[in-house]
Formats: structure tokens, C-alpha cells, sequence
């Protein structure tokens, strides 16, 4: 009776086991990473929804945003998307159902992330964007540099370097996010003021790959051309690539002023960048949501100023 009872345990104690083992149809939790490891109890925790970490701009908003949260006794929870706005939408449904305090939200595409900011203000979270804004969603504040302005930068500098004449490239970057396209209308509208004329427009998704192809192929179709405006440094990085053995004389401008948009700019590799400041983005993130989580008012658009950086 005693050996029954002995094999009746065990096999109880197996049946448990395997009962508590992830089944192979279950998704597994999203990834995630934590500033400062695991919170103290009663701790606000801020929800940080990147759009990707591969491009250093976000890498650099992260970390103004971490140290920002170690300062202020929040942590943060940063989740990455890698430029995939299905793969945001879960996060930031991971986040509510977390019931994080406030999310930190830069969209990977400013319309696909409405109704995920709309799910947030049911459950009664505030949403903050940064960089990017959101379309057809109210959000509590949005923290970012005034992209329309950076690209009016970009041109008047190319309108100066050039004499107010010649053929222009520009590198667009992700389709369907506000960066892209106040980077763009600015740009747009201001070289259509002088003669400098845009002979070819293309997206390269702010990617310093694409942005090589796409520069390759365009400078292919189109010879006379004495500059090139990236809507971002890695594209302009990558077009500094193309550009590589070729005797012609190509200015090339970026946008962010990233470390390596910087070192290029210095070495004379790129002409200028329309410096922004991703870590103060960052930290005004975090301390923006701290004053939410104190029931404290906060602006609804706070800009980050920007900065022309050229080699001299």
C-alpha cells in the first residue's frame, strides 16, 4: 500500500510539472528591458515604446530617458518595436495591461498607433509621443524638435552653398510618420522658393543601407546633381557611401546629429546635420510623466531646440 501511494505521488507531481510548463501554442511575453532592476513596491513605473533601437537617435533618447528615470526614483520599462508597428501595437497593449502610471510613446508609424494611444486612455493611462507625434489620437503631451523648422534649415544652408541654384536629391525617411513628413514639408517648401530644383524624392526608411542602394540608384539616373538632403543621418551616412570614388564634388546634409553624423560633418565627409537633442527628449519624457504621476499640469507640445552643425 505504501509503494501505491509512493508512485501516486510521483506521478501527481509529474502531471504538475508539465501542467506549468508553456505549451508550444502559447506566445511567448514581449520582450523587454528594466532601468535600475526590479522596482520597489508602490515605485511609478513609466512604460518607454521605442520605435527601433538600431538607429543610435533612439538609442541616445533611451538613455537621457533612464537616467532621467534614475534621478527622478521611477523605473522604466522599455520595450522595442524594431520598426514594426504591429509588434508597438502589442507592446503598448503589454503596458497597459501592465498598468504602467504613463506611456512614453515614439510611434513607428504616426496613424497606426491611434487606437493603441485610445486603448491607453481608456484604461486611464496618459500617453506621451516623442519625436514622432500620433494622428487621430488626443495624447497628453508631445515632446519633440520642430521637424518643419529643421527642414527649412536644411534648405536655406544648401540655398547658400549652392548660389540659390542646382539639382537636389533628398532621401525621405519612413512613410507614415510625422518626422518624415514635417521633415519633408519643410524642406519642400523652402527650396521651392529659390532655383534649386529636387530632381529626385525617395524613401530609405532612415536606414543607412537603404540609404546607400537608393542613392546609388538615383545619383545612376540622375547625373547633375550637386547635393543631397537626407531626412536623417544614417541615410546621409549611407549616401556619403555611394558617393565614395566618385570625382564630382556632392554636398550632402543629414538631420538628428548623431555622433556619427557629427564625426562626418567634422572629417568634411558631410556637409552639415540639423542637429536635434535625442537624450533631452528622453529625460523630458520621463519628467514630463513625472508630473502627471504627481498630478501636476504639463505643457501639451514642448519643443526641443535645433541646431545647424557644419564644420566650421
Amino acid at each position: 500500500m505504501r509503494k501505491l501511494t509512493l508512485i501516486a505521488a510521483a506521478l501527481a507531481a509529474t502531471l504538475l510539472a508539465a501542467c506549468s510548463q508553456q505549451g508550444p501554442g502559447e506566445a511567448a511575453p514581449a520582450s523587454a528591458s528594466t532601468a535600475g532592476g526590479a522596482a520597489p513596491a508602490g515605485t511609478p513605473v513609466i512604460g518607454l515604446a521605442l520605435s527601433t533601437q538600431n538607429n543610435p537617435f533612439f538609442v541616445e533618447l533611451k538613455d537621457g530617458a533612464q537616467k532621467a528615470a534614475q534621478a527622478a526614483g521611477v523605473q522604466l520599462v522599455v520595450v522595442d518595436a524594431q520598426d514594426d508597428p504591429a509588434r508597438q501595437i502589442s507592446s503598448v497593449e503589454d503596458l497597459i495591461q501592465k498598468r504602467v502610471s504613463v506611456i512614453l510613446l515614439n510611434p513607428t508609424d504616426s496613424s497606426a498607433l491611434a487606437g493603441a494611444v485610445q486603448s491607453a486612455q481608456r484604461a486611464n493611462i496618459p500617453v506621451i509621443t516623442l519625436d514622432r507625434g500620433v494622428d487621430g489620437a488626443d495624447v497628453a503631451s508631445h515632446i519633440a524638435s520642430d521637424n518643419i523648422a529643421g527642414g527649412k534649415m536644411a534648405a536655406d544652408f544648401l540655398a547658400k552653398e549652392l548660389g540659390g541654384k542646382g539639382n537636389v536629391i533628398e532621401l525621405q525617411g519612413v512613410a507614415g510618420t510625422s518626422a518624415a513628413r514635417e521633415r519633408g514639408k519643410g524642406f519642400d517648401d523652402q527650396i521651392a522658393t529659390t532655383g534649386i530644383k529636387i530632381v529626385a524624392q525617395q524613401p530609405a526608411n532612415f536606414d543607412r543601407a537603404q540609404g546607400l542602394s537608393v542613392s546609388e540608384n538615383l545619383l545612376q539616373g540622375n547625373g547633375d546633381v550637386q547635393a543631397i538632403f537626407a531626412q536623417n543621418d544614417e541615410m546621409a551616412l549611407g549616401a556619403v557611401q555611394a558617393l565614395n570614388g566618385k570625382n564630382k564634388k556632392v554636398l550632402v546634409v543629414g538631420f538628428d546629429g548623431t555622433p556619427d553624423g557629427k564625426t562626418a560633418v567634422e572629417s568634411g565627409a558631410m556637409a552639415a546635420t540639423v542637429a536635434q537633442q535625442p537624450e533631452e527628449i528622453g529625460k523630458l519624457g520621463v519628467d514630463t510623466a513625472k508630473k502627471l504621476i504627481d498630478k501636476q499640469p504639463v505643457e501639451k507640445s514642448i519643443a526641443v531646440p535645433l541646431k545647424l552643425l557644419t564644420k566650421q
